[in-house]
């Protein structure tokens, strides 16, 4: 005969019986075979496992896009005159420098490199015992490389080939033949009755003011502008050419500068970013209306600001 306490057992058996069931049914996979449960990772938040499509787009926001930029280059007074004096004849589109820099350069910019800088560093490993330190003293900034289409003018290999050839100088400008002519500097130099020198110009003279990289987005609503100071080109790059299958020409030009600043956004983009909407207008105020002169103050030489006209107060006595 069981007794009481035999009874307790079996009933606490008969409670665990169902629950064992259920966790080994839902571990079982294909075939019976048992397969743990999967775990959370460790230290991402129970919040970030619940995010949706939308709400995971709105966190990360609309991303940035490579294919919109313009480059902009301000070149120096007298790297403008050396270009109309040399290219008056042979090219007319060379001598009107400003207009194809300002207009066409900018847009033949197929790829550009944002800048990157690094310090360079100093260690120390005296102050305490075992432990090195390194402590920046320099900003080095590395060269940009940029690749500009070729148009069927040749008016881009002509413009870079004429700046860095402005920067040897030399007396390129000025050779004259055996009549005493001077000859154009785009002429071969077997005419040149003399050996030809080089000597580098000023660089003031040639470096350009300003050079601009502008990155913004298709809705033309934040931009991102780095500015180059003292830029010029150091190295062109060889331009193959080959039979077979023809592809648009391209030349990519390494520059060199003395250091680069990042432009701030205009507060206007700003809140067109926000979807904030703009402020009215206010109403410009009416202007006051004039009164008329009297008679008396006619006689008086009163104007209409209750002044004198030779410049006293008509109230002080």
């Amino acid at each position: 005969m069981a007794g009481p306490r035999d009874k307790a057992q079996r009933i606490q058996d008969n409670i665990r019986k169902p629950r064992e069931e259920e966790d080994t049914s839902s571990d079982t996979g294909a075939g019976g075979a048992s397969q743990p449960k999967p775990k959370p990772p460790r230290g991402i938040p129970s919040a970030a496992l619940r995010l949706s499509m939308s709400d995971m787009k709105n966190k990360i926001g609309n991303l940035a896009l490579t294919n919109t930029y313009y480059v902009q280059i301000t070149l120096p007074p007298q790297l403008k005159s050396h270009f109309k004096n040399s290219y008056n004849k042979t090219d007319p589109e060379m001598a009107k420098i400003e207009s194809f820099v300002n207009q066409r350069l900018g847009y033949l910019c197929s790829e550009a490199t944002l800048p990157v800088s690094s310090y360079a560093t100093a260690e120390v490993k005296d102050n305490f015992m075992g432990v090195p330190q390194e402590f920046a003293h320099t900003r080095l900034y590395t060269d940009i490389d940029l690749t500009f289409y070729v148009d069927s003018n040749y008016s881009v290999m002509r413009f870079f080939e004429g700046w860095m050839d402005y920067i040897s100088g030399g007396n390129g400008s000025e050779r004259k033949n055996k009549q005493g002519k001077i000859i154009d500097p785009q002429e071969p130099s077997i005419y040149d009755p003399g050996p030809i020198y080089k000597r580098f110009v000023y660089p003031d003279f040639y470096k350009a003011q300003t050079m601009s990289i502008t990155k913004f987005e298709r809705d033309f609503k934040r931009e991102l502008k780095y500015t180059f100071v003292n830029a010029f080109p150091k190295a062109l790059t060889a331009v193959p050419v080959s039979y077979g299958s023809a592809e648009i020409l391209k030349v990519s030009v390494t520059f060199n500068f003395d250091r680069y600043f990042v432009g701030r956004v205009a507060a206007s983009a700003e809140k067109k970013s926000e979807l904030e909407p703009e402020p009215e207008p206010k109403p410009a105020p009416k202007p006051k209306p004039q009164r008329s002169l009297t008679s008396t103050e006619r006689r008086q030489g009163i104007d209409r600001r209750g002044t004198d006209i030779r410049g006293g107060n008509f109230r002080t006595p």
